[in-house]
């Protein structure tokens, strides 16, 4: 997550497997935590709800009641930290879910020029 290139080739890989609002989400909270302008800060936090929190968004993630119960206390009034754990749930998700299908991946492979391995499990 911290190097741009990757980041891009992991939302690519995102994209293909429908969950590109995962790394979305987390790069908006990068962004969200980088203002220091109050102002800058609610418009961008709001945003964030309605893209990826909201039961209405068609690019809303995955989160437990617990944290959206703590995002909806924040977004009273929100500061660049109101979507820390959300963000935490969703970085969890992929560090576990998608990213170990990624590293496996055709896509990853080609990229580190890793031998792919055929059908029986055996490299090629």
């Amino acid at each position: 997550m911290k190097c741009s290139a990757g980041r891009k080739v992991f939302k690519d890989f995102l994209k293909c497997e429908y969950s590109e609002e995962n790394i979305l989400f987390w790069l908006a909270c990068e962004d969200l935590k980088r203002e220091s302008n109050p102002e800058v800060v609610e418009e961008k936090a709001r945003l964030i709800y309605e893209d990826f929190i909201s039961i209405l968004s068609p690019k809303e993630v995955s989160l437990d009641s617990r944290v959206r119960e703590i995002i909806n206390n924040k977004m009273v009034e929100p500061t660049s930290h109101t979507f820390d754990e959300a963000q935490l749930q969703i970085y969890t998700l992929m560090h576990r879910d998608s990213y170990p299908r990624f590293v496996n991946s055709q896509m990853y492979r080609k990229l580190a020029q890793l031998p792919v391995p055929n059908r029986k499990g055996s490299i090629a």
